[in-house]
């Protein structure tokens, strides 16, 4: 779940014999795999967002009824602060997963 080139890299290289890299984690880094290698363990290599888009409304009926839990992992911000949240995710200042909400109308 690595969004590290160096991260990425390290689970490419640790494939062995019929088994499987998810890759979850994102990054803009360019990362350079042998495919051949693939072939030659006969394992396999996926990309996935970690939820199939077919689950999406059982996972979030999870999280509307409290029994899956994310507030350790993402913080919410208003609509309003979309620039200043997207520049701060692009300089890495958050440590959670930014989600923005519509603002509070009174």
């Amino acid at each position: 779940m690595s969004g590290t080139k160096a991260g990425q890299d390290l689970a490419f290289n640790l494939i062995t014999y019929a088994s499987t890299l998810s890759i979850v984690g994102f990054t803009m880094d360019k990362v350079e795999v042998r495919l051949s290698n693939l072939m030659a363990f006969d394992a396999k290599l996926i990309g996935t967002w970690g939820c199939k888009p077919e689950l999406y409304p059982e996972v979030v009926q999870l999280v509307a009824n409290d029994r899956l839990k994310i507030d350790e992992f993402v913080e919410t911000f208003p609509m309003s602060k979309i620039n200043e949240v997207f520049k701060n995710t692009l300089e890495h200042k958050y440590t959670k997963r930014s989600v923005l909400v519509p603002d509070m109308q009174n």
